[in-house]
């Protein structure tokens, strides 16, 4: 596993990148790693992704304890408060002990699919069918809230990426990077998507191509979900 000091700087050339693509606007969005010792490295809260400093991010435990459920620890003097989309992140991991990193982001082409009701689950373009598998939606809950935890509960556990009903998505991957281009490749997706449905029918990958691509994906020929335990 690598260094603290290296993590902090990867979420932070992460959420760089999220705010120069447009994928998160103002304070939108949040980014963790998992830490050794049942830790998360989590974003604060009401921060601008494209504007993080390493010392700025807070380590939380990975579960909350019932006396003090969010502690926080942060390289800062000031005390400042983790992302309120913690419960969602630690709920990602519980689920996914193998994952080491999660982004939450707004992509605006993903979050007007689950607006307008549309869905990404089915298979249109054979690289998101290798890396990503069927994208699921999860159902709406309230942001900021433990609601956003249950949603994702299920899906989570066999998806590294789902579409928030108008919340964005959320993807999980070996490490921030990952997670991050995970979530980039999906956004692309629903561009394309978007402007497919625009000049007309969308035309879905039949079922034995969609079956080559899994069995490429298990053989190792490209990046697919991640192995589990």
């Amino acid at each position: 596993m690598k260094s603290e000091f290296l993590l902090r700087r990867e979420i932070v050339e992460v959420g760089r990148r999220l705010y120069a693509r447009g994928l998160v606007a103002a304070t939108d969005g949040n980014i963790s790693v998992r830490l050794r010792g049942d830790r998360i490295l989590v974003t604060p809260a009401e921060s601008c992704l494209g504007e993080l400093r390493p010392e700025e991010l807070i380590v939380v435990p990975s579960q909350p304890t019932p006396l003090s459920p969010r502690p926080v620890s942060s390289l800062l003097p000031q005390r400042l408060r983790p992302t309120s989309e913690l419960p969602m992140h630690r709920q990602a991991y519980i689920q996914r002990p193998e994952i080491g990193a999660v982004v939450h982001a707004h992509p605006p082409i993903i979050t007007a699919f689950t607006v307008a009701g549309l869905s990404l689950a089915a298979p249109v373009l054979p690289e998101v069918a290798i890396a990503l598998g069927p994208v699921p939606t999860a159902p709406y809950a309230t942001p900021s809230t433990d609601a956003g935890a249950r949603a994702i509960e299920e899906l989570i556990r066999t998806h590294d990426a789902i579409l928030l009903d108008r919340h964005g998505a959320i993807t999980v991957g070996t490490n921030p990077l990952d997670a991050y281009r995970k979530l980039e490749k999906l956004e692309h997706c629903a561009q394309v998507v978007l402007a497919a449905h625009q000049l007309g029918r969308i035309q879905t990958l039949p079922p034995d191509e969609v079956a080559r691509l899994q069995e490429l994906k298990n053989v190792g020929g490209a990046h697919g979900p991640l192995p589990r335990p």
